[in-house]
């Protein structure tokens, strides 16, 4: 079974925030994370998928997604990207 790292943006008054997380179904979980029904950080935002990774097994996705959450300057890179080609 696939499991996937995604990477989210929202426009927060003058700047973009981010949020890591993992799931079998990405399209799925960034419903949530719009519906207000996604993680508490997310809630009353509207997410735009930036970047996601398809990963073979579970304690891969987990592991890659710590990594991906405490790599700001990653984070960063992905976000401008995106942004860039907008």
């Amino acid at each position: 079974m696939s499991f996937y790292v995604y990477l989210i943006i929202s426009r927060n008054a003058n700047r973009y925030i981010s949020y890591v997380g993992y799931s079998k179904n990405v399209e799925k979980r960034l419903k949530l994370h719009n519906c207000s029904k996604g993680a508490k950080f997310t809630k009353g935002k509207q997410w735009k998928l930036v970047y996601k990774k398809k990963y073979s097994n579970k304690i891969l996705a987990m592991q890659e997604e710590y990594k991906l959450k405490k790599n700001y300057k990653l984070r960063k890179n992905i976000k401008d990207k995106f942004l860039l080609n907008r």
